[in-house]
């Protein structure tokens, strides 16, 4: 915990692992009451990771009577806003936890009302908290701005995998999926971010979703994220929701399946998210463990 300037409290969480030094950390402030828009982002940009959400009074009329489990999120990345961030909203569902027991939760985010469903902790001692997306779409991607990734990335289009071709995805913001065909290409990342984050912007990109996949339900995945002022993204909720829309959609794996997604290993910060797809429901479910960050000294 850590006080700032604004006198605003800010938790450190990770999401998508048990371990301080796993998933993704994220910045939690849990009564951004007195804060303005200028305040959230300078938080974040002195916090430094990729995403710190701020709670906020529910709209009239979200969740129980009296909004006790209920909450307006915001997202600040350290460069901007940002409509929806999964990992940042599993961080802020495990400190909701911590501070007032597992439940269910619903967090009205920028993108729509996202319910997020928190256990107690389990074997590996973290809560889990799984998050259900907005209703996802998946749309073909312009060749041309392929083409324009593939170079920002220095990836020859012949390292693709055919089998998963490129689309834009969004399940509460937009993301690219590029899937290299092995996965030494996928951990060989070395890009010009000032390229990839210029042609991002103009297509309204939070992420690149890149994604190897391992076996039927198994992939890697790494999501650079200049937008947000950082070069890579540890563990990727939102994209991971994204992806599981688009796996569906393209018929990768049963209408009803279970995915599992590593992301973070070649970044030293190993983490797993679980995506679930159910019959007959267009969102999708993305879950995964967090745990505190503990207090620098």
């Amino acid at each position: 915990m850590s006080q700032h300037p604004t006198h605003a409290e800010v938790l450190r969480y990770t999401a998508f692992s048990a371990d301080p030094d796993g998933g993704n950390p994220a910045g939690v402030v849990l009564d951004a009451s007195g804060l303005g828009d200028d305040e959230m982002l300078a938080i974040a940009a002195e916090l430094g990771y990729s995403e710190t959400a701020f709670l906020t009074a529910p709209p009239e009329g979200l969740g129980e009577p009296g909004g006790g489990r209920a909450f307006t999120i915001r997202y600040f990345s350290p460069k901007a806003e940002v409509p929806f961030c999964g990992h940042a909203t599993v961080a802020t569902a495990v400190a909701l936890a911590d501070r007032d027991g597992p439940g269910d939760l619903v967090f009205a985010t920028r993108a729509g009302t996202v319910p997020v469903t928190v256990t107690a902790a389990g074997a590996d001692g973290a809560p889990r908290a799984t998050l259900t997306s907005v209703v996802p779409y998946v749309a073909d991607a312009d060749e041309q701005d392929v083409r324009e990734a593939l170079a920002a990335l220095g990836w020859p289009a012949g390292d693709l995998d055919p089998a998963l071709p490129p689309r834009i995805a969004f399940a509460g913001a937009r993301h690219l999926v590029l899937a290299a065909a092995t996965r030494e290409r996928l951990a060989d990342l070395s890009y010009d971010f000032q390229h990839l984050e210029t042609l991002m912007r103009g297509l309204d990109l939070t992420t690149l979703q890149l994604v190897w996949r391992e076996s039927p339900t198994v992939f890697h995945v790494r999501d650079p994220f200049p937008v947000g002022g950082v070069v890579e993204d540890p563990a990727t909720g939102a994209a991971a929701a994204a992806f599981g829309a688009y796996a569906r959609e393209l018929g990768l794996v049963p209408e009803e399946s279970v995915l599992t997604l590593h992301q973070g290993d070649d970044m030293g910060r190993p983490g797993v998210l679980t995506v679930e797809l159910r019959a007959g429901d267009p969102r999708v479910r993305v879950s995964g463990t967090g745990t505190r960050i503990p207090d620098r000294t």
